[in-house]
């Protein structure tokens, strides 16, 4: 869909959109199309249940006194809780309902509103970016999808004043819906087509935006000792591979001293069927999105590369098929790490902080970044805890976590900061080696993951995020169309946007 942003004249043609905001007060705009239809936009809602919530909208088809086939009225809410979120969530709705309309093109007038702090540049890029990432659809293999079922919204024309402003604040964000696309796209892929070869070619395409992408394979793991990543691949005829992202946005630039980068590490699980531990059938096809950890790590990577954001950073992904056959790893098994700490295997299900616990050593003895962030659909004990509402946040550090609670707060991908502590950590203890992979009993499942996990990054600042109840959506939302959330990628550009880049 393309999106171009003009000064505010109202079209006499085609589909327009106004708003209104709570108790049914007229925008400029929705003020001028009253006037042409004489007094017919204040009866129409007069005689409606439409107040101008955040939740409504008023569709008129061929107002009378205009030339428009649909004047499309959108609910703001209160003035006063007009921000970006509320826009981009104004701006999805509106793709929501007009993207499958049939008609090829809208007009969207974004007018300042009394009350609001916001300037109509700033809501004309933020409504853009909504109805952006709305528009996503996965549908490269349906092969007999009729026309008319097909989303016909090819351009969305954006009224406003300062439209200058407007397309210069959202060329940014439309960097960022990138990311957010790669990784919607890399989520909803089948196993079949998606797995650590084919996940690591994909991540390898970042090179075009500057992304430096090393790719490692089995035996480059085997001579580092990633024993533990590897046990978890062995039951596979599909290679694992680890894969090496860095984007240096301030390194080699002119008069600039290299920092340590900031690093982000994902779980990429391409399928898991639990291995020995298998899975019952029922549910096991959403086991392809055990790899958004890594998918949001990519997406974040091209997003970052793609904005040319001034940070050095780091994306890494181990990337493995957790598979049962005469070569898996079995109960019982003990596997050494590539700290040199050995690990009892207990649950063959339990298999993603294996694939972490080495991807994240080597990536804090090989970049000793500021602070490494992990990414995991690591526990269903997650979404017991918390459901399909936040993302359960661990961390070792207290600064690193209000830092991206307030960045997810920001951008509407909430998270919710869980304990860690030394009775927690006690239940990992292992008779027969340096821990196991589970605690053994059915409680704190979630936080016993994340104390493993954090005995594979030293005293460097670390947070762990579990989106297993995130990363997939079986509903629709404002922004987000049903599939793949691509979370953690808006999340993360902003922690990065607001605290680290060099200015």
């Amino acid at each position: 869909m393309k999106i171009v942003f003009s000064p505010p004249a109202l079209p006499e043609t085609g589909v327009l959109v106004v708003g209104v905001t709570q108790d049914r007060k007229l925008t400029p705009s929705a003020r001028e199309m009253d006037k042409r239809m004489k007094g017919g936009l204040s009866r129409a809602i007069k005689g409606s249940r439409f107040k101008g919530r955040m939740d409504q909208s008023l569709t008129l088809l061929g107002p009378a006194g205009t030339k428009l086939e649909v004047l499309y009225v959108a609910g703001l809410g209160k003035a006063a809780d007009v921000d970006a979120l509320r826009m981009q969530a104004v701006g999805g709705r509106i793709y929501a309902a007009l993207g499958g309309s049939g008609r090829a093109a809208a007009a969207v007038a974004v007018d300042a509103v009394d009350g609001c702090t916001m300037s109509p540049a700033q809501m004309a890029a933020d409504l853009a970016f909504g109805a952006r990432l709305r528009s996503y659809r996965f549908d490269k293999y349906r092969t007999k999808e009729k026309k008319e079922d097909k989303p016909a919204l090819r351009t969305l024309k954006i009224l406003c004043q300062g439209p200058a402003r407007a397309r210069t604040a959202f060329a940014t964000r439309d960097k960022v819906a990138d990311g957010v696309f790669f990784t919607r796209d890399l989520v909803s892929e089948p196993p079949n087509v998606l797995y650590p070869e084919t996940m690591a070619q994909r991540a390898k395409s970042l090179t075009k935006l500057g992304v430096k992408v090393e790719i490692l394979g089995a035996r480059q793991m085997q001579r580092l000792g990633m024993g533990a990543l590897l046990g978890v691949a062995q039951g596979s005829d599909r290679e694992p591979r680890l894969v090496v992202m860095r984007w240096q946005g301030v390194t080699g630039k002119a008069g600039k001293k290299a920092k340590a980068p900031v690093a982000f590490v994902g779980k990429g699980v391409t399928f898991d069927t639990g291995g020995i531990s298998l899975k019952p059938s029922a549910g096991m096809e959403d086991m392809k999105w055990d790899m958004s950890g890594a998918g949001t790590v990519i997406g974040l990577m091209k997003a970052l590369a793609g904005r040319k954001a001034r940070v050095d950073a780091v994306g890494i992904i181990g990337l493995v098929e957790n598979m049962p056959s005469g070569t898996a790893q079995r109960p019982s098994d003990i596997v050494t790490s590539m700290s040199g700490q050995t690990i009892e295997v207990l649950n063959t299900d339990a298999e993603g902080r294996l694939v972490l616990a080495d991807a994240l050593w080597y990536c804090n003895d090989r970049f000793k970044p500021r602070f490494i962030i992990d990414l995991a659909t690591l526990t269903g004990a997650i979404i017991v805890a918390l459901g399909h509402e936040k993302a359960g946040l661990f961390s070792n550090d207290d600064r690193l976590a209000e830092r991206i609670a307030a960045a997810g707060e920001k951008v509407g991908e909430a998270v919710w900061r869980m304990p860690l502590g030394a009775a927690y950590d006690k239940l990992l203890r292992s008779e027969a080696a340096d821990m196991q992979n589970i605690s053994g009993g059915r409680g704190a499942g979630s936080i016993t993951a994340a104390q493993f996990l954090q005995r594979f990054v030293d005293k460097t600042p670390w947070a762990h995020l579990d989106i297993a109840g995130m990363a997939w959506s079986k509903k629709s939302l404002p922004t987000v169309p049903k599939g793949g959330t691509a979370f953690g990628v808006r999340l993360l550009d902003r922690l990065v946007a607001d605290n680290y880049e060099d200015r």
